[in-house]
């Protein structure tokens, strides 16, 4: 032993050898056998946490399974032919109803209960006296459904129906594990029982619908909720799932296994699992002993009606399984382990070399370098691959110190350039940005310039072409007048009416000759009621109510009046409102005018409606001549434009908010006395829009 220790000290490839072999031979096979035993908790963790799943899930069935049974009375006691039997006192058709229930849905009896308790109506031919006592009945004597576990010893079996005690009687087998007991027979019954009352149509309770569903032997019962829980592919091959409902500790209806084709019915639960389920009322997740093998299994209490435990709920599945995959992944883990010790020894003993001393100095060099200093291996008298690798070490290193001066000049040339360049293009960016901005408004007063100069010789030609009619239209009203005389007077106010919006029209051809030559200033301001005004517009308006059926309604609050020619307004709340009536889509549609004091600087005008808005894009260019947002050839453009001069012409302002698909706000300020304001945002100074 001293020979090798000595050996392994004084030679570099014993020594690395050593320390290469040493986690492989040592570490790595407690590594190994931690893994192994990590990986078996876990997966009996997994396991456990599956079985503890299956039985929540066995659970939510078997109440469900109880909730249905309760919901089956419930669609009985409310059915329209049952409720005409029972007041019509039809004891054939009431019979025949309860049995065609209880043969459908497997009740093992069905009852209907007087409110004295005693039976009136049963599918039994020998009718019992009276239903079995429980806390449940009388909840549903009050008027409350109620479904619930109950035991029923084999005297009230056979009192709700004859033979039911015979059906029930069970032979106790003697179990592997299970506390002994000088019971032979379990003779009693673990009943599903659904109490449901029927009520008249004034909600009074005057019946009980009283049906048992017996679990004892009902192999239906435990196997569709098997069949839930453990379906195709929830376990591994070979492996199967059951289900198990304990009377106390006697597995009374189950899917276990005793033998080839024959259920383990009569067995008993393990000790240690019935002090722990039953006793103590804990759940039991674990490996149990399940009749004649290992499963993994849990188990919990059920609750009778008086909340006492009277027997257990079993989920769980075969453990061998489970168990022989994992030990067949685990000795697949330990045979890859073993070849993998086996190559990397063999690999450790081959690379053993004597390349520690080049591979020290190699190290130095390094630090050196990264700590900034300049080192180099210098001469090295191995002539082998590490021997060239340190030669080479030194000739990157100067190769690189090299590059290093470089690049530090590029750098500094190429930071000189870039910051030379970055401020010339900052310069021609905002000299750009200036000229792009100067473009934009030019453009802008090009357009507009352009539209006011078409509007001019559009307006001069419109006024020609339209007042000469209107003049003719008015010489021709008045001549009619004089000639119909007093045969005039049922339909003078028509003619009034067409005389006046002769004389609107007029007004229209001199607003749009104001707006093309906004330094002239048209018709005559005076002191003006909004309140009228708005009023009276409704009248100009109505025939659109012939083409859209839509609502109007008023809101007027101003108390003041302002100086402003009463027309120019009219025609700004008539374009308004028109557009609103073209913006309504739906049925209910509502066009809604409000007026208020705007503090004490004059009134406020809102024209609201409920349509289909107005799109972001064009909010900022609504009040632009020829800005239409009708279809082609629909509109002009001309009347928000036009609204918008004749308001701003009086130093008031127009507004618009608007949103897609819930309509449009255009509020008009207007001062008391008419005042012209230079810069609009004064206008909103002491006003919160």
């Amino acid at each position: 032993m001293l020979k090798l220790i000595r050996t392994i000290q004084s030679t570099l490839r014993y020594k690395m050898l050593v320390l290469v072999l040493f986690p492989i031979v040592l570490i790595m096979p407690i590594a190994l056998v931690l893994a192994i035993y990590w990986g078996s908790q876990f997966s009996y963790e997994q396991l456990f946490i599956k079985v503890n799943t299956d039985l929540s899930v066995a659970e939510d069935n078997f109440h469900r399974l109880q909730q249905d049974y309760l919901n089956t009375l419930a669609r009985l006691a409310e059915s329209y032919t049952f409720n005409t039997a029972l007041e019509s006192k039809s004891g054939g058709v009431i019979h025949q109803q309860l049995e065609k229930i209880r043969q459908q849905n497997d009740f093992s009896y069905l009852h209907l209960l007087g409110l004295g308790g005693r039976i009136t109506f049963s599918t039994d031919a020998d009718l019992p006296q009276r239903a079995h006592p429980s806390p449940s009945l009388l909840i549903a004597l009050q008027g409350a459904p109620k479904v619930e576990i109950e035991i029923f010893s084999a005297e009230a079996l056979d009192a709700q129906s004859p033979g039911l005690a015979n059906r029930v009687a069970l032979p106790l087998l003697e179990t592997p594990r299970a506390t002994p007991t000088d019971q032979q027979v379990e003779e009693r019954g673990m009943m599903i029982r659904a109490l449901y009352p029927v009520k008249n149509s004034r909600g009074e309770v005057v019946a009980i619908l009283d049906g048992g569903v017996l679990l004892n032997g009902n192999f239906k019962f435990v196997d569709t909720i098997r069949d839930l829980v453990y379906g195709p592919g929830s376990l591994p091959e070979g492996s199967i799932g059951t289900v198990t409902v304990f009377l106390d500790d006697v597995r009374i209806t189950t899917n276990v296994p005793r033998a080839v084709n024959e259920r383990a019915l009569g067995t008993r639960v393990s000790d240690e699992v019935r002090t722990q389920v039953l006793e103590h009322g804990e759940k039991w997740i674990d490996r149990a002993f399940v009749v004649n093998d290992w499963y993994i299994s849990a188990y919990q209490p059920i609750v009778d009606v008086n909340g006492e435990r009277v027997g257990m709920l079993y989920a769980g599945f075969l453990e061998a399984p489970s168990r022989n995959a994992l030990w067949q992944a685990l000795v697949v883990l330990i045979l890859l382990f073993l070849a993998l010790m086996l190559l990397s020894s063999l690999l450790s003993i081959r690379g053993a070399k004597s390349i520690f001393k080049p591979l020290e100095m190699m190290m130095s060099v390094v630090r050196a370098t990264r700590e900034g200093y300049t080192r180099r291996i210098g001469q090295v008298s191995s002539t082998d691959e590490i021997g060239v690798l340190a030669k080479e070490f030194d000739l990157l290193l100067d190769l690189l110190q090299q590059r290093n001066r470089q690049m530090q000049e590029w750098t500094d040339q190429l930071e000189e350039k870039v910051e030379e360049r970055t401020t010339e293009l900052k310069l021609k960016n905002e000299r750009l940005l200036s000229m792009i901005q100067t473009l934009k408004e030019t453009r802008a007063q090009l357009i507009n310039a352009e539209k006011l100069a078409a509007l001019g010789e559009l307006t001069a030609g419109v006024a020609h072409e339209i007042n000469n009619p209107t003049a003719v239209m008015l010489g021709n009203l008045d001549l009619l007048v004089a000639e119909l005389g007093k045969d005039a007077e049922p339909v003078k106010e028509e003619i009034d009416l067409v005389i006046e919006q002769i004389f609107r029209i007029k007004d229209i051809i001199n607003s749009l000759l104001q707006y093309a030559r906004t330094d002239q200033m048209s018709g005559v301001a005076a002191y003006t009621d909004v309140n009228s005004v708005i009023e009276h517009t409704l009248v100009l308006v109505r025939h659109l109510r012939s083409k859209s059926d839509f609502e109007i309604n008023l809101d007027l609050q101003a108390t003041r009046q302002v100086k402003i020619n009463s027309q120019e307004l009219q025609q700004v709340l008539v374009n308004l409102v028109v557009n609103g009536v073209h913006a309504l889509h739906q049925r209910d549609g509502e066009i809604r005018l409000r007026s208020s004091d705007w503090e004490s600087k004059g009134v406020v005008i809102e024209v609201i409606d409920n349509g289909s808005g107005i799109a972001p894009e064009r909010l900022g260019s609504i009040f632009n001549p020829f800005n239409s947002g009708k279809p082609t050839g629909e509109g002009t453009g001309l009347g928000l434009s036009v609204s918008y001069s004749l308001i701003k012409k009086y130093g008031g302002d127009i507004r618009v908010k608007s949103e897609l698909g819930k309509g449009s706000v255009f509020t008009i300020w207007l001062y008391r006395e008419a005042d012209m304001v230079d810069d609009e945002k004064s206008l909103f100074e002491h006003y919160n829009y």
